[in-house]
Parts: structure tokens; C-alpha cells; sequence
């Protein structure tokens, strides 16, 4: 399959958008493509992440989204690769591993440490494309999350 990964502008916002609604509603969150466009907007508006799209026969398929951190000890920028998702019918075609590729093609030209990542202990799927793709299970570290309520 041909394909190509290009760096995601404003221009392509409508159809990242929809990647974006199809990722939300695979982690049963429920769809809003419009909302989701806004958040995606704001995120390249102001230069908060940056988006890779696959693109096959003029169409986006799938897309990677890079946050930009830091590293502690490396004392380096570092990507947060938070969300990587193929649409359904493209799957098994090596878009989501050509995504990831481009990721760490990033991390050269923006001179950053590395990637880090988390999923789901239940994505079966992603937790075997990882350590296939470089990454290293960290089984020293927890994560945790503190959550703000809505007043």
C-alpha cells in the first residue's frame, strides 16, 4: 500500500478531526467530532503538540500526537507520544509503525531525548507494537492521575 506521513496544519484539521473522534470513541468516550476539532485546533494554534497524519489515496488514515516534555535526568526535551491511532480498515498495513518511525524521526529534528508513552493494560495490540517498534517496558515507575472536579 502507498502511503505517505505528513505533518499535520490547520488545512487539515477536518479530517484529523475525524481520526480523532474514531480514537476518542475507541477509548468509550462519547462522540463529538465538533468538540474534538476545537481541541485539536487550539492544540497547533498554539503550537501544544504536534500531529502526523498517514496519508493513502489522498485520505488520512491515521494519525500520532506528540506532546512536548521534559526529561529530568537527560536534561533534554522528550515527546510524549499520547495518542496513535489507524482507522479500523487500515489496519495491519505497518501505518501505525511507519507513524511511530516518524515520531522518532522527530525527536532528531527537534534534537529531544526520546519518546515516552502509556496505554492501557488491555490494549493487547499496542502492547505488543511497542517493544517491537524500540520502546522499553518501565516496570519501575507508577503512574497516577489527579483529576479536577467540575464545580
Amino acid at each position: 500500500m502507498d502511503y505517505k506521513i505528513k505533518k499535520a496544519s490547520l488545512e487539515d484539521l477536518n479530517e484529523a478531526a475525524e481520526l480523532f473522534n474514531l480514537y476518542r470513541v475507541f477509548y468509550r468516550q462519547e462522540s463529538d467530532v465538533e468538540k474534538g476539532k476545537a481541541f485539536l485546533k487550539e492544540r497547533l494554534l498554539n503550537n501544544e503538540s504536534d500531529i502526523f497524519l498517514a496519508i493513502t489515496n489522498g485520505k488520512a488514515v491515521g494519525f500520532v500526537q506528540l506532546y512536548k516534555l521534559f526529561h529530568y535526568t537527560k536534561l533534554q526535551k522528550q515527546w510524549l507520544l499520547s495518542d496513535l491511532f489507524v482507522h479500523p480498515d487500515f489496519r495491519g498495513k505497518g501505518l501505525s509503525v511507519a507513524l511511530i518511525d516518524r515520531s522518532k524521526q522527530w525527536c532528531e529534528e527537534t534534537n529531544a531525548c526520546g519518546l515516552m508513552l502509556e496505554t492501557e493494560k488491555t490494549n493487547d495490540i499496542g502492547n505488543q507494537l511497542y517493544p517491537r517498534c524500540g520502546f522499553e517496558y518501565d516496570g519501575l515507575h507508577n503512574y497516577y492521575h489527579w483529576w479536577r472536579t467540575e464545580k
